[in-house]
């Protein structure tokens, strides 16, 4: 179980090294915000688009790197002025912009000397044909990859949680992306209303059937001034949410990257479950649930 394919692993075998990432702002809104697919946002989406812990979007791009750096200086563990660095645009639909800004935001971050990686976080229904040339242009400065909220492949959850796109969409996108050669990372969210073992499950067959490069499994948070917070739900315990983690892993394809296995929000937003505030205790957790069934994996196979 504890030999999936994680993100540190991918980054050491095709960089030979240690990255790390740095959260910038996306500097946009997004299209289920304003009107243009809907309002609101989806259900469990803060005011800030996760991305409460970037920098100021005002500021140049190469500043904004500068003090995410500083933000993360205590988790650097060689010289921070030789580190290498995965730009990562975190907030809110980062491809939902007009063309020469991103083309401006984006490859100043590629242009950056410490940057080996710019990752895009949108939406897949945000990749229009000149956005797409845009990206496969920016391949050719440095990788790319590209971020897609799919969350469940289930469009009635799609409904619920107020997603404002079909699965289909989503599928066209990771081809689209795929075609011009970038990598693409699909998040997954955990614990979301309505869903059983089986929902979640198909999502995984999905992220394996579309050929998805990476996958981010996150659990699902009540934040304060969500649309969530007023709906009738009982989050995951966390004994539930590793059980369902740890399936979904075990049925993922082996060539897909685990670029996360949980997430944590804002703890000054988190109104639920809170004891996901404690991610390390989390991960620590899940490792030991890890270590746990191939122990028991182990004896199910030993002969009598």
């Amino acid at each position: 179980m504890e030999r999936y394919f994680s993100l540190d692993d991918y980054n050491k075998q095709i960089f030979g090294r240690k990255l790390y990432k740095l959260s910038l702002p996306g500097g946009t809104t997004c299209p289920n915000r304003d009107g243009t697919k809907g309002v609101g946002g989806c259900i469990f989406c803060s005011a800030g688009g996760s991305g409460e812990f970037t920098p100021d979007a005002s500021l140049p791009v190469e500043m904004q790197l500068e003090l995410a750096k500083a933000r993360v200086a205590n988790k650097i563990k060689e010289d921070p002025d030789t580190a290498q660095f995965i730009a990562y645009f975190q907030s809110f639909t980062a491809t939902y912009a007009p063309p020469d800004t991103m083309h401006a935001r984006f490859f100043a971050a590629a242009r950056w000397p410490q940057t080996a990686v710019v990752d895009i976080a949108t939406r897949p229904d945000c990749l229009p044909p000149q956005t797409l040339g845009l990206l496969e242009a920016l391949r050719r400065e440095k990788p790319v990859w590209v971020e897609l909220g799919l969350q469940s492949a289930s469009d009635d959850t799609a409904k619920r949680i107020n997603r404002g796109y079909d699965t289909a969409v989503w599928y066209d996108a990771v081809r689209a992306l795929h075609e011009r050669g970038i990598c693409v990372v699909t998040h997954v969210i955990l614990g979301l209303p309505g869903e059983t073992r089986d929902d979640v499950l198909r999502t995984v067959e999905a992220v394996n059937e579309s050929g998805s490069d990476g996958v981010k499994f996150q659990l699902l948070h009540v934040l304060r001034g969500t649309a969530l917070e007023n709906v009738a739900y009982t989050p995951l315990a966390m004994d539930a949410y590793i059980d369902l983690l740890l399936d979904c892993v075990a049925h993922l394809d082996r060539r897909v990257v685990v670029h996360r296995l949980t997430g944590d929000g804002d703890k000054r937003l988190l109104k639920a479950p809170l004891w996901s505030a404690d991610k390390k205790r989390v991960l620590n957790a899940i490792r030991r649930e890890m270590r746990l069934r191939d122990i028991r994996q182990g004896m199910l196979c030993e002969k009598p």
